[in-house]
């Protein structure tokens, strides 16, 4: 029986993520209802340069080696000379040197099993709101839950949507955007990375609350928030402060900028301004 060649088996974990159609215009990080809709699926894992491999030919153990894939692409082989395997999964570049020592008619039926030792090549930025950015290796299975995570998690004022970055053949920039509520709420697999993407993470859309609370301040606006739950992260209405006298400052579509009385279960909206007023009586 033919001995197929083994698969890179990866072990970081399964995650997964949802994501919305690219598009070459940069979507709006403040925004909140980016559909969640599947984007292209990434070929498995492949090869390139600065990659270790370790390269058995079974029964032949003089031709056994650990290389380097070069720049140019290609691994030395005993016998076969340079084999290209840039662009190749392990499998294919498996196959792809066997073919070369069968053409050279150096072995009659020969079975290679190559497996990565060490992946240089498929590395992903991380950039923006996350405990450590900088770059990460990712295999086949590597999911954008895996990759926050080993980038310390998304911090505090990160948004709840992130974007994957992807350098077309053309040479322009894809975004797509990925909804982590989406995600935990249990959305399935749909995009995976791929080497030399970038993974931003934006600082999340942003209020201000000042008047009579305990902490005024610059808060996250989480989706769904009411001016009830605005006014609780900033620890509540102090005792001088009335709760049917609070307004909010937003800007228009014009640029200028509206105050009107808020209700508590009013919605609030990235970068409004919330007034909690002191009590008349």
């Amino acid at each position: 029986m033919r001995i197929r060649a083994s698969m890179l088996v990866l072990l970081l974990g399964a995650g997964v993520a949802v994501a919305a159609p690219p598009t070459k215009t940069p979507p709006d990080p403040k925004r909140q209802d980016t559909p969640a809709i599947a984007a292209p699926k990434a070929p498995l894992l492949q090869l390139g340069p600065g990659d270790s491999v370790a390269v058995q030919v079974y029964g032949q153990p003089d031709l056994n080696s650990t290389v380097y894939v070069s720049d140019d692409g290609s691994i030395p082989i005993a016998l076969a000379g340079a084999v290209k395997v840039a662009g190749l999964s392990p499998a294919e570049a498996s196959a792809r040197i066997e073919k070369a020592l069968r053409d050279g008619k150096y072995l009659v039926d020969p079975h290679v099993t190559l497996t990565v030792t060490e992946s240089r090549s498929q590395r992903v930025s991380v950039l923006g709101q996350v405990g450590k950015p900088g770059r990460y290796p990712i295999q086949s299975n590597t999911s954008i839950i895996d990759l926050l995570a080993e980038a310390g998690g998304v911090t505090e004022v990160g948004g709840d949507q992130v974007f994957i970055l992807r350098t077309e053949k053309d040479g322009n920039v894809t975004r797509y955007p990925i909804s982590l509520k989406a995600l935990a709420e249990g959305g399935r697999p749909s995009a995976e990375l791929t080497a030399g993407d970038s993974v931003l993470v934006p600082i999340a859309p942003q209020l201000y609350i000042y008047g009579e609370v305990t902490t005024p301040g610059k808060f996250k606006v989480e989706p769904g928030m009411t001016v009830v739950q605005a006014i609780a992260r900033a620890g509540g209405i102090t005792q001088r402060g009335s709760q049917n006298r609070v307004v909010i400052k937003r800007r228009k579509a014009d640029g200028t900028y509206e105050t009107t009385k808020a209700a508590l279960s009013d919605l609030v909206q990235a970068d409004d301004v919330i007034r909690v007023k002191e009590s008349i009586f």
